[in-house]
C-alpha cells in the first residue's frame, strides 16, 4: 500500500485489554467503519507465530477498507503477515536496517521523542513519527510528557509528517490543535469506548 499523509488522521491503536469481550477483528472493524484511517496491532505478550496469525487476520479487514495495517516492534512478523508496515520505538530495530531488508514500500513509523530522534528517524527512511506522550497515558504511565510547544518543535524538525499519541480523547484533543501534526493516535479512546465506530466518528468531529 503506497504510504501518503492522510492516512495518519485517525490512527488507533490496539489494547485488547479494553475490549470487554467483544473479538479484536470486530473491535477494529467498527473503528474503520467509524473513521479510522490506519491501525496499528500492538501485542506485547504474543509469539511470533501468534502476532503473524492476528495480524493476517487484522490485515484481511483493513485491506477490505483500504487502511494500512502496522505492527508494533516486529518487522519480520508484519512482513510474513501482509501487514503494510512497522512502527518502531526508540530501542527498537533501527529505522535504517529495516528499511535495507523490508524495501521501499514498506511503512515505517518511528517513535521521537527529541528533535535529535525525530531527525534521525527521518535521515534513516522513516515515512513517519509518532510524538508523545502528550498527555497522560493510561497505557503507559511512565511515558515521558511532550508539551504542545515540545511537539511544534519536532514536527517543524523534519519533513516527514507526524502523529500526537499518549492519552488523547475527545475532551483534550484540542489542545493539541494546530501544533504540526497530521494526525492523531488513540488507543482507549477507542476501544474503551462502549460504542467503538460512534467514538471514532467523534474524535474525527474533535479534531
Amino acid at each position: 500500500m503506497q504510504f501518503n499523509k492522510n492516512m495518519l488522521k485517525l490512527y488507533a491503536v490496539t489494547d485488547r485489554t479494553w475490549l470487554g469481550g467483544r473479538s479484536l477483528e470486530e473491535a477494529v472493524e467498527q473503528a474503520i467503519l467509524g473513521g479510522v484511517t490506519c491501525v496499528q496491532l500492538r501485542e506485547k505478550d504474543m509469539d511470533d507465530d501468534e502476532l503473524i496469525e492476528e495480524a493476517s487476520k487484522l490485515a484481511e479487514i483493513c485491506h477490505r477498507h483500504n487502511v494500512p495495517l502496522i505492527v508494533n516492534d516486529n518487522f519480520i512478523a508484519a512482513m510474513k503477515s501482509g501487514a503494510d508496515g512497522v512502527h518502531v520505538g526508540i530501542e527498537d530495530a533501527p529505522v535504517k536496517e529495516i528499511r535495507r531488508i523490508a524495501g521501499e514500500n514498506f511503512i515505517i513509523g518511528a517513535t521521537a521523542k527529541t528533535v535529535e530522534q525525530a531527525k534521525r528517524a527521518e535521515a534513516e527512511g522513516a515515512d513517519y513519527l509518532g510524538v508523545g506522550a502528550v498527555f497522560p497515558s493510561p497505557t503507559k504511565k511512565n511515558a515521558l510528557r511532550i508539551t504542545p510547544d515540545m511537539l511544534r518543535e519536532i514536527c517543524s524538525s523534519v519533513k516527514i509528517p507526524a502523529v500526537a499519541i499518549g492519552g488523547i480523547s475527545h475532551d483534550n484533543v484540542r489542545e493539541i490543535k494546530d501544533c504540526g501534526q497530521v494526525g492523531i493516535a488513540v488507543v482507549s479512546a477507542v476501544f474503551a469506548a462502549e460504542d467503538i465506530r460512534k467514538a471514532a466518528e467523534e474524535l474525527l468531529l474533535s479534531e
